[in-house]
């Protein structure tokens, strides 16, 4: 075995990802301070060819240095849009037919390993503030809220962790329900 080379891994132009077909999955970044945190989904929805990430609220919006530290180009391929309110995303996300979910541990969730996304629907996932989580009134607008199992002490993970578990967890799935 040896490390690929960057010409072996036959990355995309930041043009043919634009133009190429996403997975039907948005991020919603409710209120996200730390500006590595936004850079940080940004990569992880280039990654995986998330369709379009929410920045609301008091989340940090490139062109920004600390953004483009963690993003390292990723705010040029990955769509995004700035909204004032994150109740607003998650309305219109709705009307635009996504099923929304909060990201948070609430009553009544629903653990991210029994989570199975429909076949063919499109999905909008809301993460929260590092400190205060997702705002109820996002949660209670919510299709649903989606936990993952934590086992150790602590009670919650990294927003910038949080985004790459539920992104890859849910888009594998997706991929294994297209192939059965």
């Amino acid at each position: 075995m040896r490390k690929l080379s960057m010409e072996e891994l036959q990355r995309d132009s930041v043009e043919d990802f634009k133009n190429k077909q996403k997975n039907p999955l948005v991020l919603v970044l409710d209120n996200v301070r730390s500006l590595h945190n936004v850079g940080s989904a940004f990569r992880t929805a280039d990654a995986f060819a998330v369709e379009k990430i929410y920045l609301c609220g008091i989340t940090g919006t490139p062109p920004n240095k600390e953004i483009h530290k963690t993003a390292l180009g990723a705010t040029e391929s990955v769509e995004w849009v700035h909204v004032a309110s994150t109740l607003e995303a998650v309305e219109a996300l709705k009307q635009q037919g996504y099923q929304v979910w909060a990201v948070e541990q609430a009553a009544g969730s629903i653990s991210l390993t029994d989570f199975q996304p429909a076949a063919g629907s499109k999905n909008a996932f809301v993460f929260g503030n590092e400190v205060f989580g997702v705002e109820e009134e996002v949660i209670q607008a919510s299709d649903g809220v989606l936990e993952i199992p934590q086992f150790g002490t602590k009670h919650s993970l990294n927003i910038s962790v949080t985004v790459g578990v539920v992104v890859w967890d849910v888009l594998s799935k997706t991929l294994k329900n297209a192939v059965e």
